[in-house]
């Protein structure tokens, strides 16, 4: 193994100013070198190492001439039948340890490497108050590594059609071919109002509840068309005073005023601990539902760990 004709072109030597200095090292780097590096650092030795890469020992050892050529450094001294690092190679694999690893993670085609992935899932507030504690826990115990955040949704379309996202849990459904849905759950809804309101202490008819103002909660979507139009079958003429893309926002409203607002049985559940409010018994809209469903581009299904991501969330609901 000789060092000693190490050629005098190294990684800092100047070149052309029209590219950064980065792309002017990686460019003098095989990144395949870095591999070998790995493995005759791990195994001391480039028999071991040419073993475990399916190479000759001769290949192995015309990479490390090369990366001798790049580096100022021999960076593995003969030692017995092996060889031993030098301080600067032990330098290096710090650093390329942890790069093969992120790429390889990056890289994850299967599922199997055990690194740390963000998991994407859109959601407006209210239903990501209703399904993301559930979803967290149900994937934290079947895929601990992954990470999830969670964004707003403000166009399901685009945002699975362009892959900006990795899932949509939303009260909507779409019309794209590209794109899948599973209900999640059907929840009822519910006439909310705040604790001592008029309108409990008379029976809830069409008439009594068109003296009130109402809240109304915006959410676009052409699956929710029918169930608002028999909304409003029930409660003609109804008069709204305020409208918010947030039901948190109508849930405080409505516990310091007279509004009246519909909302999903699960959310009312939640929300009547942080404020005081009250269902006022009207069957018609009882009888109502609404689907909550997980919405993901149908190629999703060809990432391993995405598909197993859809599968821990539908098993748990």
């Amino acid at each position: 193994m000789d060092y000693n004709n190490l050629p005098v072109k190294r990684l800092n030597e100047p070149g052309g100013q029209d590219k950064p200095q980065v792309f002017r090292t990686l460019r003098n780097i095989d990144l395949n070198l870095l591999t070998i590096f790995e493995a005759v650092y791990v195994h001391k030795g480039i028999v071991n190492a040419a073993k475990i890469l399916n190479l000759t020992p001769s290949a192995i050892s015309q990479s490390i001439q090369k990366l001798r050529a790049i580096f100022p450094d021999p960076l593995f001294i003969r030692k017995g039948q092996g060889v031993t690092p030098t301080a600067y190679a032990t330098h290096l694999h710090e650093y390329i340890s942890q790069g093969l690893e992120s790429i390889l993670g990056a890289l994850d085609l299967t599922g199997s490497y055990d690194k740390q992935r963000t998991i994407t899932i859109g959601t407006s507030p209210s239903v990501g108050a209703m399904v993301l504690p559930m979803i967290y826990q149900a994937v934290k115990r079947e895929a601990p590594q992954l990470l999830l955040r969670n964004i707003p949704v403000n166009d399901t379309e685009t945002q699975l059609a362009q892959f900006q996202t990795d899932l949509i849990v939303d009260t909507n459904t779409f019309g794209a071919r590209a794109l899948a849905h599973s209900v999640l759950f059907a929840d009822g809804l519910l006439l909310v109002c705040r604790k001592n309101h008029p309108a409990l202490s008379q029976p809830a008819t069409p008439e009594t509840l068109r003296e009130y103002e109402y809240a109304l909660l915006m959410s676009e979507g052409q699956s929710l068309n029918p169930l608002r139009q028999r909304i409003s079958e029930l409660f003609p003429e109804r008069q709204i005073s305020f409208s918010s893309y947030n039901m948190f926002t109508i849930a405080a409203l409505i516990g310091s005023s007279d509004l009246i607002s519909i909302m999903p049985t699960r959310l009312y559940t939640l929300l009547r601990q942080c404020w005081p409010l009250e269902q006022i018994p009207f069957a018609p809209l009882n009888a109502e539902t609404v689907e909550i469903a997980l919405h993901y581009n149908k190629l999703s299904l060809r990432d391993p760990v995405l598909e197993n991501v859809i599968n821990i969330i539908l098993k748990a609901f």
